[in-house]
Order: structure tokens, then C-alpha cells, then sequence
């Protein structure tokens, strides 16, 4: 029997890539096709599905993440293979893996058990080469733009305000702050510089938000690099960035067609991190996938306070997206840590804990369906899980309007949620979702912020100082008033303190920097600590990965 989630995936019987599109009425010649088992799409065949209607899209987000684990990947997949087990055409689309977490903390991002995507091992490791294309295309912006200073600076470029910086998709804190041009005059005009890791870059958001090749062009172009020395902002399409930069793109726009173990058809396209950026899939793979299911399930990064709310506060605001139903993730294991539980205990019962903890799915249950959007609770079980504590975690869920349900799909795979899809169907076919944005565009950035912190966080306030108080006014003033808010805060808390486990309110959350994304149209407030480079823990997932005698990767999951 297999032990692992990358031996399960090698013992997948994949159909031929051609196979799954035909599936889904994509002909052979629309697929530009990465071997055998993955292809991407051409955007001739996705133009010709405008007037398809829409199929009903499904949004899979979580509690607050702990070590025990919450599997909202594996549920997404689990969910989808479960749909099609009681007849609906469904699929899934869900975001790429970043090689930082793989070899960082956590090692990949393709779902477990008998609820994957697979070719696994391609998805967590270089795949079709997205996440190169999109690093290159940032960094060659930002090798533009010393460059423009080196031959004479035209455009007057203060070098002490450029704020664009370089991306790297690993995860290296030596590279979060550093001086660059180093060495003498032919090699510029040295200056402090940074690095972000890639699921981080605006190019990225830019990536997932576009619609289209054009407007992809348009957003990129519209990226502001730096001020002026009169503090007037400098564009991307000035620097006559926006061209080459699309031209590296072009292919990578393309959303990737894969499978899932049981051959039920899945996009990977785009990943920006939740916690630093707005943590969906892109919106060209979602829209398209709309167009040839029925039924879409897709995911949102880290707890609900992060991914699902940037799903419905910027990806469906800006892509005209309504979702018809929520699934959040609980395990009884994270709900009894978020009761006070040390990790070493989790196999315990301690159904004390499990309701301590479900403070934590609660506030996320309510925060879901001030959206409008009708909420079930997928309980991803585990084997230590008992009755009593899963009885908890029921009554919190029945006290708040939504059922909790028991899936199995790590062991069990589409037959382990057949009861969690017909759930789903039926919130989705009942019309009850009346989808709403937390709040309008036209309110101030500032109150944006504290709307989120105050209704979803369960903040008292936020606070900053004199110099983010200008900035927002900066922004304002810049014609960037109506973008909405990106917060990048901990994922671990609803508070900036990443050790405030369940539901704490009354905190202040500070907000210490405030960064324009204006080709992705929207503002990043980073909050507390959050760091947009994160480094390698003390012991990274790297150390245990390796190529075995037969040449097989081991230790990727």
C-alpha cells in the first residue's frame, strides 16, 4: 500500500491529456499540450465560448490555518471528483504552487491522499514554466528601469523613490533588503533595492486579474515604478515596458488543463500567496472553466479572513464573478489547537477544546455569509477524530444556520464527499445566494481598511502613523481612491499577532506600509510583521527531498 501522497500519485492511471479536453469539448488542435498529461489552452478556442452561459461557481476556503493542517486544496479536488461521482459535470480550478513553500515550510500544494492533481510532481515543481515567465517578466521591468537612470534618466526618476522591486519564487530572507549597482560607474547608480518572493509581484496579481492579452498589456503598462524628483509618479508604458513584457507572458496566459486522480478535469493557473497578495487563481482560467461546467469549485489561500475575503473583495468585484455557494474547511485536529491544544496532544480526545476552538470556525462562518453567499462546513477527517468531537463541531455549525458535513476524500477520494456535493448542489441550485462586496468602491481607503479589520477581524481599530496617514491621502489625491484594500497580514490569527489562536477580538491591527498596485488596481496594507519575502525555517522541506536510484523524487510530499 502506498505511505505517501507523491507514492499514491505514482501509481495514477492518467488519461491522455487530449482525452480530458475532449471532455470537456475542447478539440485537440486548441490544446498546446506539455506532454502527454498537461496542456494549456489557446485562446482562439476560450474566445469562442463568450456566449456559452455560465456554469455555478463553488468557493472552498478555510479556518485559520494551524500545523495540524486544514486541506482546503485536497478538499477542493475531493469536492469536485465527489460532484462528478453523483452525475454533475463539474471541475475544479484552482491555483499553481510556488517552488518557496515546496522547499520552505510545507512542501507541495497539489492536494493529498486519493484527492490530488496530478502529474503531481510537474504541478509542485516547474510545470509549464508560468511562474518563470511571470519572474522574468517582472524582473526585466525592473532591469528597465536602472537602466533608464544609467543612460541619462529622461524621465528624472528619483532613485530614492523607486518602488518597484525584484522578485525571486524562493524563499531567501537575505534578499529582503539590499543594495544594488555596486562596484563603480559602469555599473550604475548604486541604491537600496529588495526582493519579494514571485506569488507576491504585481505582476502576478496582474497576471490572475487580466482578461485578456490586451488587457493584460493595458494593466501592466499602468504600473507605477517610482516618483519623479517633483514626486509625479513614473509608468511602466513610459519606460515602454508594457510590450516585451506581454510578449513574455503571452503563453503563460494561457490557463493549464490538468486532471485529478479519479481523471476529472482541473485548471492550474496563477498563484499569488493569500497572506501577501490576493491568493486566487487566475481570472481566465475561472471564467473559462465557468464556460464548460456546470459546476466550478475553486479556492481561495490560507483562513477565510485572508483568501476568501480578497476573492470576493477584488477578484469577483473586478472580474463580475457571483459566487453561489462557500465551503469552509474545519479538522477537528486545528479546531482543538485553536482551543488551546499543543500538537503533541492532537490524538487525543478533548472535546473541551474542539468547542473552545470552533470560536475560530464561527466568526468564519459569519464573515462568509455577510457576503450573501449560503455557507457548509466540510469536516476533513481525520482517523483520531471521535464522534463527540465531531458532534461539536456540527452544533456550531447548526447554530449559525449551516451543516456540517464529514468528508473523507484523502482516503476515500470523490466517494468520500458524495455527501458534501449533494449538499453543495442543492445551496447552489436553491438560488439563495445574493453575493454582495463587503463594501462600495466609493468608500475612503482608510474606512476600507477598518471596514475589513473591524467586521471580519474583529478589531477594535487599526492604527498607523503620520507617514501612512499622508500616503492614504497621497492616494486618494492620485486617482487611486476606488481600489480596493489587499491586506497582508499573518495567516495564522485574526489579529497581527500570529500566537492569538480562536477568535480574539478587540485588537488594534497597525498598518505600516501602504503599496500602490495600480496595473492589478488595487492596495496592498501590509500589517504587523508580514514579510513579502519569507525565509526557510530551521529545518526546510528541501532537506528531505531528493532523486531516488530510479531517478523518482522523493520527499516533495
Amino acid at each position: 500500500m502506498p505511505k505517501s501522497d507523491i507514492e499514491i500519485a505514482r501509481l495514477a492511471t492518467m488519461k491522455p491529456i487530449a482525452e480530458i479536453g475532449k471532455r470537456l469539448g475542447i478539440p485537440e488542435e486548441s490544446l498546446l499540450q506539455y506532454g502527454p498529461t498537461k496542456a494549456k489552452v489557446s485562446f482562439d478556442f476560450i474566445e469562442g465560448l463568450k456566449k456559452k452561459r455560465d456554469g455555478k461557481l463553488i468557493l472552498v476556503t478555510a479556518v485559520t490555518p494551524t500545523p495540524a493542517g486544514e486541506g482546503k486544496t485536497t478538499t477542493s479536488v475531493g469536492l469536485t471528483d465527489g460532484l462528478n461521482k453523483i452525475g454533475k459535470n463539474a471541475m475544479v480550478a484552482l491555483r499553481e504552487p510556488s517552488l518557496g513553500p515546496c522547499f520552505g515550510m510545507k512542501g507541495g500544494a497539489a492536494g493529498g491522499g486519493y484527492a490530488q492533481v496530478v502529474p503531481m510532481e510537474d504541478i509542485n515543481l516547474h510545470f509549464t514554466g508560468d511562474f518563470h515567465a511571470i519572474g522574468v517578466a517582472h524582473n526585466l521591468l525592473a532591469a528597465l528601469i536602472d537602466n533608464h537612470i544609467y543612460w541619462g534618466n529622461k524621465l528624472d526618476i528619483d532613485t530614492r523613490r523607486v518602488s518597484y522591486r525584484r522578485v525571486v519564487d524562493m524563499n531567501d530572507r537575505s534578499l529582503r533588503q539590499i543594495t544594488s549597482s555596486l562596484g563603480g560607474v559602469s555599473n550604475g547608480f548604486s541604491r537600496e533595492d529588495g526582493f519579494d518572493i514571485t506569488v507576491a509581484s504585481e505582476i502576478m496579481a496582474i497576471f490572475c486579474l487580466a482578461t485578456d492579452l490586451n488587457d493584460l498589456t493595458d494593466r501592466l503598462g499602468k504600473i507605477v515604478v517610482a516618483q519623479t524628483r517633483g514626486r509625479k509618479p513614473v509608468l511602466a508604458k513610459q519606460l515602454k515596458a508594457a510590450g516585451p513584457m506581454a510578449v513574455l507572458l503571452k503563453d503563460a496566459l494561457m490557463p493549464n488543463l490538468v486532471q485529478t486522480l479519479e481523471n476529472n478535469p482541473a485548471f492550474i493557473h496563477g498563484g499569488p500567496f493569500a497572506n501577501i497578495a490576493h491568493g486566487c487563481n487566475s481570472v481566465i482560467a475561472t471564467k473559462t472553466a465557468l464556460k464548460l461546467a456546470d459546476y466550478v469549485v475553486t479556492e481561495a489561500g490560507f483562513g477565510a479572513d485572508l483568501g476568501a475575503e480578497k476573492f470576493f473583495d477584488i477578484k469577483c468585484r473586478k472580474a463580475g464573478l457571483k459566487p453561489s455557494a462557500t465551503v469552509v474547511v474545519a479538522t477537528v485536529r486545528a479546531l482543538k489547537m485553536h482551543g488551546g491544544v499543543a500538537k503533541g496532544d492532537l490524538g487525543k480526545e478533548n472535546v473541551a477544546a474542539v468547542k473552545a476552538g470552533c470560536s475560530n470556525l464561527a466568526r468564519h462562518i459569519k464573515n462568509m455569509k455577510s457576503y450573501g453567499v449560503p455557507v457548509v462546513v466540510a469536516i476533513n477527517q481525520f482517523v483520531n477524530d471521535t464522534n463527540k468531537e465531531l458532534n461539536a463541531v456540527r452544533a456550531t455549525a447548526k447554530k449559525l444556520g449551516a451543516k456540517a458535513i464529514v468528508a473523507s476524500h484523502w482516503a476515500n477520494g470523490g466517494e468520500g464527499t458524495k455527501e458534501l456535493a449533494t449538499e453543495v448542489v442543492k445551496l447552489v441550485d436553491s438560488g439563495k445566494a445574493k453575493f454582495k462586496v463587503l463594501y462600495p468602491d466609493s468608500m475612503s481607503l482608510e474606512n476600507k481598511m477598518r471596514t475589513i479589520a473591524q467586521k471580519l477581524y474583529g478589531a477594535k481599530d487599526i492604527a498607523f502613523d503620520g507617514t501612512i496617514a499622508k500616503r492614504f491621502a497621497e492616494l486618494e489625491a492620485g486617482g487611486y481612491g476606488k481600489f480596493p484594500i489587499c491586506v497582508a497580514k499573518t495567516q495564522y490569527s485574526f489579529s497581527t499577532n500570529p500566537d492569538a489562536k480562536g477568535a480574539p477580538s478587540g485588537h488594534i491591527v497597525p498598518v505600516r506600509e501602504l503599496r500602490l498596485s495600480a496595473g492589478a488596481e488595487f492596495i496592498v496594507a501590509v500589517t504587523g510583521d508580514i514579510m513579502t519575502m519569507p525565509g526557510l525555517p530551521s529545518k526546510p522541506a528541501a532537506n528531505n527531498i531528493y532523486l531516488n536510484k530510479k531517478g523518482q523524487i522523493e520527499g516533495l510530499f
